[in-house]
């Protein structure tokens, strides 16, 4: 056979992908109005109403043939709040509701969008399975690696719609770099690397005051063991404290150690490493402002995540995203497009997404979020294959939460390459799940 060039291989590959990727992300669930079911509209409870989800409400009430019908939130000011903005955007005003068990009795409800904090991720999410509905959950799926098994046993046992909200998994663009990578554009992919840099402010020491009116902090503190309110928490802070978050490294990086992951083909690590701690402020926060993890895996690959929260000194220009190194080229790869390199580091190739996506804010915005959202109404529909099921959210969730554990216990993890579980270190090992308050935990 004669030896096709890399540019008119990459050609090729480039022409082949991009068919892919618009067949798969691009064309709305009306694409489907010629068969059964298409057209039944879906209705969708939001289960966690400010910031994220509060934007999220409007995504999901401009969706084809769906309709928000619940807003569920412990705030009783968003629910008003996002009350009165579909009411006024799109003519229909949503049920209110504190405690979101009480709508999962409803049966008119179809499906759920989570994006409460991390530690009710995964119980709620079991709880909406069993009520019988499609979950669409935010990133990360689980607060601990037990839940995230518990969460995989819920599915396999109730068989409903799961997809999590890494959203960068429907971005055309990245599905085509990725078909690339795996057709051997760069050569053997062999070591990626994923960052994230912003400019966090200090959260300052918190003072334990009253529980605010319009609060149910019973109800937000949930599954998580019981603890005085404090004036630091609500709404976003919550992210670094170990109760109810899970750090930088699941808050953000989860979405680029996922793309990493896939353009390498690999599932759990062999060996974990952190290092890192909080360096730019005495404060509350309990997590790590700068943390570098390294995952090693069979076939000699490696994944390593740079996390700074307090210095937006941007790699490669940007704040945020992948870079895939290979033996006959690089990749780099973020929410708004590609480009590749070869050996001697000339462009082979870029492409840019139609609209921009957000990349640093906390809410988000572009039009990933509405290819994710299509491609979870498609698999309800008419059974579209998911871009991130849970099964494979799961496992890039895991690998950042083993990075938290390595940087926890202070050295290298051994890790089974098949199940994530940690080998040979029953003191790592206590930090695979978590104490729950008593009569709140997770039961499959």
């Amino acid at each position: 056979m004669l030896r096709q060039s890399r540019k008119e291989f990459l050609k090729t590959m480039v022409a082949g992908s991009a068919g892919l990727a618009m067949s798969s992300s691009i064309f709305p669930s009306k694409a489907f109005a010629g068969i059964a079911g298409a057209n039944e509209r879906i209705n969708v409870a939001i289960i966690g109403a400010n910031g994220r989800g509060n934007y999220m409400a409007s995504k999901f009430a401009q969706a084809d043939q769906v309709k928000v019908t619940y807003v569920c939130d412990v705030d009783e000011r968003v629910i008003g709040k996002v009350q009165k903005r579909l009411d006024k955007n799109y003519g229909y005003k949503p049920k209110g509701e504190k405690d979101f068990r009480k709508m999962l009795e409803d049966h008119s409800v179809d499906a759920v969008y989570i994006a409460t904090p991390d530690h009710w991720h995964t119980p709620a999410s079991i709880l909406a399975l069993q009520a019988g509905k499609h979950v669409f959950v935010e990133k990360p799926s689980s607060h601990n690696p037990r839940e995230g098994e518990l969460f995989l046993q819920a599915h396999q046992k109730y068989g409903k719609v799961v997809q999590m909200g890494n959203q960068q998994r429907s971005a055309p663009e990245t599905i085509e770099a990725i078909a690339m990578i795996h057709d051997g554009v760069i050569g053997r992919a062999y070591f990626g690397k994923a960052w994230y840099a912003n400019n966090r402010k200090s959260i300052g020491v918190g003072k334990v005051v009253k529980i605010p009116h319009w609060l149910d902090w019973d109800l937000y503190q949930g599954p998580a063991p019981r603890t005085d309110y404090r004036d630091n928490i609500v709404h976003y802070n919550w992210h670094w404290f170990k109760r109810w978050g899970t750090g930088e490294i699941l808050n953000n990086g989860t979405h680029e150690v996922d793309i990493c992951r896939w353009a390498l083909d690999v599932n759990y690590p062999v060996r974990v490493t952190s290092s890192g701690g909080r360096y730019a402020f005495r404060d509350d926060w309990e997590f790590y402002d700068t943390q570098v993890a390294s995952f090693d895996y069979p076939d000699r690959k490696t994944i390593v995540w740079e996390g700074r929260s307090c210095n937006g000194f941007q790699l490669y220009g940007r704040g945020r995203g992948s870079i895939i190194f290979g033996t006959e080229g690089t990749a780099i790869i973020d929410r708004n497009g590609y480009e590749f390199y070869d050996r001697s580091g000339k462009l082979m190739k870029e492409a840019k997404a139609s609209s921009k996506n957000a990349t640093l804010n906390t809410r988000g915005g572009g039009n990933l979020d509405d290819l994710h959202i299509t491609n979870f109404m498609n698999a309800i529909r008419v059974g579209e294959k998911l871009h991130s099921p849970i099964e494979e959210g799961n496992v890039s969730v895991t690998t950042c939460l083993l990075g938290n554990i390595a940087q926890e216990v202070g050295r290298t993890l051994k890790t089974d390459p098949q199940t994530g579980k940690i080998l040979h270190d029953d003191d790592a090992m206590r930090y695979w799940g978590r104490v729950y308050e008593k009569g709140w935990e997770p039961v499959v």
